[in-house]
């Protein structure tokens, strides 16, 4: 609900269980008063008139403004920071007023002197305790304005001394948590490369002494795939404030007269309930807003790590007979299949089948796997290109460079500048080619090295914003294919987990999560994932041991579990594949299929570990009346003994069946969530899934 006070401009947006409030108080300033728990009383809000502490402290310093701008006593962070043509650097805005709908609110600022309007928009996610800001900046002048800073939103926490959480890696190892207190100082999150990266992700997450269960907890994340940035700040004035939006790293936009600049998304929301309650309001409004496709996602199986570039129809063929037998359901092929790809060296933008390989072209491949009653999807990386290839050849000038700099190779490719609309319809025209003339049902897009001299002439005096555009030219050319082709899955990868924003969910269907498939690995990789991202989305496959990477032998049981726990996929070679390893991947699978609706749609719940020094790792998930529960155990330490598992998410007053230990037992929601199940598993990588179904 929106509730306003035309007397005082006092503005209050309630959702089911929170409030935001903010006013324009007595010097025209748009102040943030309160977000919280719910006070539902718009009356009792008073706006206190700020004084400086002393000229070095301006009251504009101390002003929680909800979208600070560059000008006049302004030393903080700002929000938007512009040049007008004739060189002020400075913006004054007054307030014009709003407009309101049932679930959306805009308020209309607009500088004292200059043309320049700025519309801040609210929209409330009721049920989900959610609020969504953006900004849009509208040049009504009649000369550019030069735009250095655009960010999505500033929010005030009323709390000092706060915890902050996001991720930190690199390739194979992202989706790390990392929790730092906060202090005097800034702490500045971004992504310079062009990807949302493997570092730092776009979201943020403050808490007061928070846990699972219990404790206040502010969050938000940020609907935009490649360069953001993100600053928390504890100020002097007794506040936690964050920035999130477009990285100001390299960035200028000239906005001409009559255009407006519109930011991505920022996401937010506060509870009192824990780090469970976040995730499970951030993983329903993402299924229901974000995720296009609804459908329960496909058990898969990728030929990647079984041929690497060694791909040819007789053995994908055979490989997709074994994938069949064991019950996959979508049969991906990999890397390798087209132009000249035998290495990293050669092939991308040469987007023709491998005669070589595919002597009958994809055709066969394709007709046997619909055969087998099977799905098909095939790998394309669209926005790179290999200078040996004859695409290459004939448009060197697609890629981004400066005319008299080296153009850097990473990973033996370079990027094209897809924005310019000539290759952005190339690489449009190349996979509706695929899509119109093929029977494919899913595309696994990938993108393998960050951008690098990024020169668009094409965009002449807005070059330096080649970074947003190009990303906006994703959405496009995959909105348009997903518009013709609306039954085609797209899987976002880039290098594995370096696209895992809710930019790219807006647009994509699932997550490849990381290149790092090793079960043990990915239980903290998963578990990072699901404190903001849905699990429906969450790509995950059982690989070959040992791993490539961590050269560690898991049995296969408990590779499976692990997997299990997402989207299941499937990357052994099942051409070496033991008949007792086939029998396990049946059974599993057959299990998985009986179980993923719950996996998929059911609220995740991270379980505590009960012992400090018994490392059990349990995770849950509930839907109506059922239940699964994860235990694993990774190793048994000195001294090691049972647990006890606490459920959540249970009717107190009702009792659930299961089976544990080939026993069957019935107990009630209130003694499984108060007592727990008592667990206990030996030796290394065991792990057990267990089912409950209210009765």
């Amino acid at each position: 609900m929106i509730y306003i006070d035309e007397i005082k401009n006092i503005f209050v947006l309630t959702t089911k269980n929170t409030e935001y409030a903010f006013c324009v108080d007595n010097i025209g300033l748009l102040r943030n008063l309160y977000w919280g728990e719910k006070i539902d009383s718009i009356k009792d809000y008073e706006i206190e008139e700020l004084v400086e502490v002393s000229t070095n402290d301006p009251v504009f310093e101390i002003t929680k403004e909800e979208y600070p701008v560059y000008g006049g006593l302004r030393y903080k962070e700002n929000c938007l920071k512009a040049t007008f043509s004739d060189n002020t650097r400075d913006i004054v805005y007054k307030y014009l007023g709003y407009e309101k709908s049932d679930d959306e609110l805009i308020i209309k600022l607009k500088d004292k002197y200059y043309d320049l309007q700025i519309n801040l928009v609210y929209k409330l996610y009721y049920e989900f305790d959610l609020i969504e800001r953006k900004a849009i900046i509208i040049n009504n002048s009649k000369e550019d304005i030069l735009l250095e800073n655009v960010m999505s939103a500033q929010l005030h926490i009323p709390y000092e001394n706060l915890t902050f959480r996001n991720t930190h890696g690199y390739w194979a190892a992202e989706q790390q948590e990392f929790i730092q207190n906060v202090s005097y100082g800034k702490i500045v999150i971004e992504n310079r490369r062009g990807v949302s990266g493997h570092n730092h992700n776009p979201y943020f997450i403050l808490d007061n002494n928070a846990t699972e269960t219990t404790g206040e907890v502010y969050f938000g994340a940020l609907n935009l795939t490649g360069n953001f940035k993100g600053v928390i700040e504890q100020t002097q004035y007794g506040e936690t404030l964050v920035q999130m939006g477009i990285n100001d790293f390299d960035f200028l936009y000239y906005l001409s007269p009559n255009e407006k600049f519109e930011t991505p998304e920022i996401v937010i929301g506060y509870t009192n309930k824990g780090f469970e309650s976040m995730s499970h309001n951030m993983h329903a409004y993402a299924n229901k807003h974000i995720i296009k496709n609804s459908n329960i996602r496909p058990v898969l199986y990728n030929s990647w790590e079984a041929m690497e570039f060694k791909v040819n129809a007789k053995e994908q063929i055979e490989l997709a007979k074994r994938a069949k037998d064991i019950g996959t359901e979508l049969f991906v092929v990999d890397d390798g299949w087209f132009g000249q790809r035998h290495s990293i060296k050669n092939g991308l933008g040469d987007w023709y089948v491998n005669k070589e390989k595919f002597p009958n072209g994809l055709e066969e491949l394709i007709k046997e796997v619909k055969n087998m009653g099977m799905f098909f999807g095939i790998w394309f990386e669209p926005e790179m290109v290999n200078p040996l290839t004859e695409l290459y050849k004939k448009h060197p000038d697609w890629v981004y460079n400066f005319d008299n700099r080296e153009r850097n190779l990473s990973r033996e490719q370079l990027v094209l500048n897809i924005t310019i609309p000539e290759v952005c319809e190339y690489v449009f025209e190349t996979l509706d080619y695929y899509l119109t003339n093929y029977d494919i049902d899913y595309i696994k897009w990938d993108v393998n090295r960050p951008i690098s001299e990024p020169g668009a002439k094409n965009l002449l005096k807005n070059e330096r914003s080649l970074w947003i555009n190009h990303i906006k030219s994703v959405y496009k050319i995959v909105d348009r294919l997903k518009k013709k082709h609306p039954k085609v899955l797209f899987e976002a990868c880039a290098s594995g987990g370096g696209r895992i924003d809710f930019g790219m969910l807006s647009h994509f269907d699932d997550f490849w999560t990381s290149d790092n498939t090793d079960a043990y690995d990915r239980l903290f990789i998963q578990n990072t994932y699901s404190k903001i991202y849905p699990i429906k989305a969450m790509r995950a496959w059982v690989t070959d041991c040992p791993n490539f990477l961590s050269k560690r032998v898991i049995p296969l049981e408990f590779r499976f579990d692990s997997a299990m726990m997402g989207a299941l996929g499937v990357g052994c070679n099942l051409l070496k594949m033991s008949e007792s390893e086939i029998d396990i991947c049946r059974e599993k699978i057959k299990y998985y299929k009986e179980i993923r609706h719950i996996i998929q749609e059911g609220k995740f719940y991270r379980l505590d570990k009960t012992l400090k020094d018994n490392d059990y790792y349990s995770f849950e998930y509930v839907l109506d009346d059922e239940v699964i529960l994860f235990v694993f155990l990774p190793q048994s330490k000195i001294g090691h003994r049972h647990t006890f598992i606490k459920l959540r998410g249970l009717d107190e007053n009702s009792s659930y069946e299961f089976t544990i230990n080939n026993e069957n037992k019935t107990k009630s929601g209130i003694y499984l969530q108060n007592h727990g199940l008592k667990i206990k598993l030996s030796g290394d990588y065991q792990s057990m899934i267990i089912r409950l179904k209210k009765i």
